[in-house]
Parts: structure tokens; sequence; C-alpha cells
């Protein structure tokens, strides 16, 4: 329940102020860092090295690529949403000027339609009034893999095929944004106002999901 200390001490050391639930005190400092080895402790100083390098500076596109050098990955996989294509091809245009070979998979690759996969007219976005294909997040994972990807990208994929994705792609997988229909891609806007335009998050599953008429 990390959450719910605010005072953090495990970011100084002080062991001896740590609450009673917390999880450091399950898993001690020796145990942790023997979790750590080979090629994990190497991402690890790769990742601490982009943090301290570009501190408040680098942005996220530019901390992707920072990470991928010093990993040595030089073929990278980008799996987007149909919906994010023009980001989609600017983002691997920087990508490949800046000497990456890059693959890249729309989240409808294969036009599986919907309702061979056994997704009801109720669960389609159109209701199943018109031709609904699919997200193939396995099939992006797949298909990057093949290509022989050291490292996938996520840019923008549902909730739910990005976790498909993560599970099936055999390798790191690194996410540089998001999908948020309603924010305009920035999901952090309805925390932010949680307590004020956005106090309807607090009864969402009872109020939304319990009630068959809001979907």
């Amino acid at each position: 329940m990390c959450d719910l200390c605010e005072a953090k001490p495990c970011r100084n050391g002080d062991r001896e102020s740590f609450p009673p639930y917390c999880p450091g005190r399950q898993l001690s400092r020796e145990e942790a860092i023997g979790l750590y080895d080979g090629q994990d402790r190497d991402a690890l100083r790769t990742a601490a090295s982009v943090e301290a390098g570009g501190y408040c500076r680098w942005t996220r596109c530019e901390e992707i690529m920072a990470y991928a050098t010093g990993c040595g990955y030089g073929r990278l996989g980008l799996a987007f949403c149909a919906g994010l294509s023009y980001e989609a091809a600017v983002f691997a245009g920087i990508l490949r000027e800046n000497g990456f070979l890059v693959s890249s998979v729309c989240c409808k690759n294969c036009s599986v339609p919907k309702q061979e996969l056994g997704i009801p007219p109720a669960s389609m976005v159109r209701g199943g009034a018109e031709y609904e294909a699919s997200c193939n997040p396995i099939g992006q994972a797949r298909l990057l893999m093949e290509s022989g990807c050291q490292l996938g990208i996520i840019l923008g994929l549902c909730v739910g095929h990005d976790s498909l994705f993560i599970k099936h792609f055999d390798g790191p997988v690194t996410v540089l944004a998001v999908k948020d229909r309603v924010t305009g891609n920035a999901p952090l806007a309805p925390i932010y106002t949680a307590t004020s335009y956005y106090k309807r998050l607090s009864s969402f599953v009872k109020t939304q999901l319990s009630n068959p008429k809001n979907g």
C-alpha cells in the first residue's frame, strides 16, 4: 500500500522509518539487489544513465532513443493505433533519421472481423451495423518479433490490447504515449481534477459499469 505512504522514507534509505505495511519490510535490500543480474542489471544501469543524463531536459522521445542506444538496440518495433497514424509516421521518421531500423505494425493488421473473434454487436463501436476490424495486438507482437525487433514501443494501443501486446512480445517493451480519446491523450488530466471536474471517477464502477444502459 505504498500509495498511502506520504513520507516515502525509501527514497533516502531510512529503513527505520518504514511504515508497518511497507513491502520493504518483506523484501530485504540484499534480496532486492539479487533480483538484478546479467542483462537486467545492464538495462537498469542504462535506464539510470538516461534518467540522469536527460533529467528535465530530454523528452520521452529522446529518452527512448537514448535508452535504445545505450542497450545496443538497433532495430525497434513500433506497435501503434490506427487512430495515431500521423504520430506514428512522424515518430518512426525521427527514429530512422537517428540511425535506427524501424518496423511498424498498425493495430488493425490482418483485418480480422470482430464477429469471428466472438465479439457481440453490443461490444462494437458501431453496434455491428458496419464491418469492424478487430485490433490484433498479438499479431503486432508476432510480426515485430519476426522482423527481429529488439525493443517494442507502444503508441496509443487500447487498454487491454496493450496488455496483450506486452504479454506476447518476447522482449523488452516501453511506451511512447497512451491513448485517452476524451482528454486528447492526456490520461492524467482526470487524476489532477479528481476532486472537481472528474468527481465521477470515485463512483464509476457503481454508477456506470453496473448499469447496462450506460454501455
